[in-house]
């Protein structure tokens, strides 16, 4: 909801670590105000923490400090960076030395390395080996290791040198939100002297100045050449290079009107008032070819697409100061976004969304809405609620259940849109992971009622909800408005966490919750149960049936049997490990596509059904009728 806290969340993100270096934390502005006068007699001796964030360390990251520095790291190894209200930092970084000692011991000779058996610091090891007599390649280790102290500024050299690595590839956040938005036109000189008076005082310098600049850099014009009358000529191909390429990026996801052109210029108007009659402005227009190539200065356009073309300027500007060359430093950013396109037509919106997921292939990208028509309905599993609770103050949550129904009303929005796209909701919902569950269990209910009874009962709607990470959120959405629902989703070999915390939160019954491998095999307990997906009720022979006739192009002629499987719990991973041990080629991602056999076991349904596979579905049916 409004107020609820989501700015301040960017913000107190952005001052921990911006990638520009121009904001920080002010105790004043935002210290909670109701305790600041109280803090302030504090900060400057006791100044509080502010943000902790937690990073994780990917695979390759941790492999190349291993390397570098000679540590230990595991995979997914943690550091803390606590910000407080005087921007210094305390970092949080466990790192034992002893893979370093027990290195550096077995460089050396035998009498030196005795001297150091008990030895656990590296700190310490010249001091152990000072009445020791060394080689000289002894004393030359020696050497290397005292350059590494005397380089340290931490007690534990390997935690200082380990840190080294990590600051270099901490994330930048970078903080966009509608302050930053370009004016229809300019005064240079004014401008230029903005510029002049900001290197010794950056306020001079408004968010629509910096806006201004952003684009001129992308014209990569300096501003002394806009303020000079020579170089007319030259200076104009780059203005009209700039506006082409704009137009070309704008309109490569502005999709509500592909007439619009953007058009730069340069030009004084002696009439207009102070300071814009001081020499020549910048105007920033929009031609609309659909209408004769009518301009429009750019401020007279719809707020949306200011917006839209805005961040676009922006986000170039800014990648090209973090690094001009356009390698690498710029991917290890970590975007924030305050309400974009909050003024997009609901579809120009998809278009937005569409433009994230670009930014997303190299920065991850923060963003806060009230839209439904911003939150990808097949991504409900990533959004997080932002609320200001009593007493308690601004919580982010991944937990819907509990949450205010207006807080949680957008996210119910758009999977009302969802909904309405594809399915029907009934009173009685059974919510599967995908359409292969949809179909499998249509068709088997549908063969066991032909063949005396024992099918699921017909005023159950099976609802796929496009993955196990997203039914904890259609059963958050859906149970709020009083939907009797059961769930039924695959078994990895340990209960998920999500779905059991719906259980403790009695969002759902635990009678209501099911996993294929409790109906694979009943005798076993859970902790015995075997991984299990909906292809493991069939009997192999019967699924294997199906999908040798779905693949016959693919497979040349090849039947596969059971025998020629590799061992395993599931029958979907087995010919998986099959396909790609024999090199073939079901399609070119690889594995096989799970749903195309679902499809063709509805389509050519077998005559009978063998006795194992009969039993396994009509007791599934039978506990999830009860649930009801």
């Amino acid at each position: 909801m409004n107020e609820a806290g989501k700015t301040v969340l960017l913000k107190a993100l952005q001052k921990s670590s911006d990638a520009l270096g121009e904001d920080s934390f002010e105790p004043v502005e935002d210290y909670p105000r109701k305790d600041l006068s109280a803090y302030l007699k504090t900060h400057k001796t006791e100044p509080a923490a502010v943000t902790e964030l937690t990073y994780a360390l990917e695979d390759d990251e941790v492999e190349k400090i291993n390397t570098k520095v000679g540590t230990a790291l595991k995979p997914g190894h943690q550091v803390t960076v606590t910000s407080k209200y005087d921007n210094s930092i305390v970092i949080g970084l466990a790192v034992d030395e002893q893979p370093l000692v027990k290195a550096f011991t077995k460089s050396l000779s035998t009498d030196a390395a005795a001297a150091l058996s008990s030895c656990k610091k590296l700190r310490v090891i010249p001091t152990l080996l000072a009445e020791v007599s060394l080689t000289d390649s002894d004393s030359a280790a020696l050497a290397a290791l005292n350059a590494r102290i005397t380089a340290s500024k931490w007690d534990n050299v390997a935690q200082w040198e380990t840190w080294a690595e990590i600051s270099n590839r901490r994330p930048k956040f970078l903080y966009f939100s509608d302050y930053d938005l370009l004016p229809g036109k300019m005064n240079l000189a004014d401008l230029a002297t903005r510029v002049e008076q900001a290197k010794s005082d950056p306020k001079h310098l408004k968010p629509s100045h910096r806006a201004v600049l952003a684009l001129l850099r992308m014209a990569d014009v300096p501003i002394t050449d806009l303020t000079t009358p020579s170089g007319y000529e030259e200076l104009k191909a780059k203005i009209e290079a700039v506006s082409i390429r704009l137009t070309d990026q704008v309109m490569e996801f502005w999709k509500q009107n592909e007439d619009l052109e953007v058009e730069v210029d340069i030009k004084a108007d002696p009439s207009d008032e102070g300071p814009f009659n001081n020499g020549a402005n910048l105007y920033l227009r929009i031609k609309n070819r659909r209408h004769r190539g009518v301009s429009t200065p750019f401020d007279q356009r719809s707020r949306g697409f200011i917006w839209f073309f805005s961040f676009l300027v922006w986000f170039d500007s800014v990648q090209h100061q973090l690094d001009p060359s356009g390698k690498s430093a710029s991917k290890r950013l970590i975007l924030l976004l305050d309400e974009p396109g909050l003024a997009l037509h609901a579809l120009a919106q998809a278009d937005f969304l569409r433009y994230i997921d670009r930014l997303a292939n190299d920065h991850q990208v923060l963003y806060t809405t009230h839209s439904p028509f911003m939150v990808h309905s097949d991504r409900l599993h990533q959004v997080r609620v932002v609320e200001d609770q009593l007493k308690v103050g601004t919580v982010i949550s991944e937990h819907l259940s509990g949450a205010d129904p207006r807080t949680i009303f957008p996210l119910q929005a758009a999977l009302g849109w969802t909904v309405a796209q594809n399915l029907f909701i009934s009173e009685r919902n059974l919510l599967v992971e995908g359409p292969s569950e949809l179909i499998y269990l249509q068709a088997i209910s549908g063969l066991l009622e032909a063949d005396g009874g024992g099918g699921l009962r017909d005023d159950v709607t099976i609802v796929p909800t496009g993955g196990l990470d997203k039914l904890a959120t259609f059963v958050s959405l859906l149970g709020a408005n009083g939907l009797k629902l059961a769930v039924l989703h695959d078994f990895s070999g340990s209960p998920d966490q999500k779905l059991e915390s719906l259980v403790r939160d009695k969002l759902l019954a635990a009678k209501s919750l099911f996993n294929v491998a409790q109906f694979r095999d009943p005798e076993k307990s859970s902790e015995k149960r075997q991984p299990s997906d909906i292809e493991d009720l069939f009997s192999v022979s019967l699924y294997l049936k199906h999908f040798n006739a779905t693949f016959a192009t693919q497979l040349g002629g090849t039947v596969i049997a059971e025998s020629d499987l590799p061992a395993g719990d599931r029958i979907v991973y087995r010919l998986e490990q099959y396909i790609k041990s024999k090199g073939l080629t079901i399609r070119p991602s690889g594995g096989f596509n799970h749903y195309a056999v679902a499809a063709h076991f509805a389509g050519s349904p077998p005559k009978s059904i063998d006795a194992a596979t009969k039993g396994r579905f009509k007791a599934l049916f039978a506990a999830i009728n009860a649930a009801y």
